[in-house]
């Protein structure tokens, strides 16, 4: 005899904020979802460099009513990983960390989730299904030889490994100037990369006088307007905007250049997607896509715009999505 399916009434793709939200979102609607990631839960913050503290003030970036205690006016990342570890155990949230979603197809009314954990393939079923899972996993690739090196990384981790070493960090945002600031702070010799002749207007008020005053005393070193051609085990290419040629040393590189949804995962799942912007086809009241049963919650509903939704405005989302008299539908879809 054939082993029974598991049937879910709802599954939530994505254990970050947005994820955990829409979770307690279906509980206190009638609905006790399934929670899984391919990383451990917040794994986006847990990816966050050591010690970070949060632009936000604690209150935006509560669920479920739940309040954020922290020691400064401004939670840490240390601080952020242990108060959503609490919301899921006081909410008694289900979890399967680890488990990443590779596919979706329809068998009758139920929506066939394909999941690859450490175990290897595996299967459940479930009536309906919340993508909740962000855009960190996916960064923004340059496509140039040498990129996949060992010593090079699209993530900061902590300025204190960088101590003593030629660095290069490629990119011109927020998270490339804040990584550049604290590794020279921390005794790291340090050049930044950017396409750009100018920094975007966009860099935090507090960054970019900061950044500034560091070049101008020739404790950060820049090359503005300059495309990456290449990277070696010792050194990153580049090459100006006259057409000149140039090696920086680079004993570790990190490659901020941003990152994005996984759009060939909703493809496959046959979500329609704007062509120009990304931006997937939702009912704007109830976030559900054009595939029958499924959802999609937080930054992934602005398609490339990853900048329009952050955790304070996309925690939100599971109340569209379970709340409104939809909580209780058992058979999946907008009640």
């Amino acid at each position: 005899m054939a082993a029974e399916r598991q049937v879910e009434d709802a599954v939530i793709a994505g254990a970050g904020p947005i994820g955990l939200a829409c979770a307690v979102s279906g509980k206190r609607h009638g609905v006790d979802p399934l929670v899984i990631d391919a990383g451990a839960v917040v794994n986006s913050i847990v990816h966050y460099p050591v010690g970070m503290t949060f632009f936000t003030t604690p209150d935006l970036l509560e669920i479920g009513g739940h309040p954020l205690s922290c020691a400064g006016q401004k939670p840490t990342r240390e601080e952020a990983l242990k108060y959503y570890r609490g919301v899921v155990r006081t909410e008694g949230l289900r979890i399967r960390p680890y488990t990443r979603l590779t596919g979706v197809t329809r068998e009758g009314r139920l929506l066939r989730c394909e999941l690859e954990d450490r175990r290897g393939p595996g299967a459940l079923d479930c009536h309906r299904l919340v993508l909740a899972t962000g855009y960190y996993d996916h960064a923004n690739l340059l496509g140039v030889e040498g990129e996949q090196l060992p010593h090079v990384s699209h993530r900061f981790d902590e300025a204190h490994r960088s101590y003593g070493l030629d660095v290069v960090v490629i990119g011109g945002k927020n998270s490339a100037i804040e990584a550049a600031l604290e590794l020279y702070r921390a005794g790291a010799r340090v050049t930044l990369v950017y396409r750009r002749k100018e920094l975007k207007p966009t860099v935090k008020y507090w960054l970019k006088p900061d950044f500034e005053n560091r070049l101008k005393a020739g404790e950060i070193a820049a090359r503005l307007g300059a495309e990456v051609l290449r990277i070696d085990d010792s050194a990153v290419v580049i090459r100006d905007s006259e057409g000149r040629e140039e090696r920086l040393r680079a004993e570790r590189v990190y490659a901020l250049t941003g990152y994005h949804p996984d759009f060939d995962l909703f493809r496959r799942i046959g979500i329609r997607l704007d062509e120009e912007t990304g931006r997937p086809r939702c009912d704007p009241a109830t976030l559900e896509t054009n595939v029958p049963g499924v959802f999609m919650a937080g930054s992934i509903t602005a398609g490339r715009a990853t900048a329009e939704v952050f955790i304070e405005n996309g925690r939100f989302d599971g109340e569209r999505i379970f709340g409104a008299g939809h909580g209780r539908n058992p058979r999946g879809g907008a009640a």
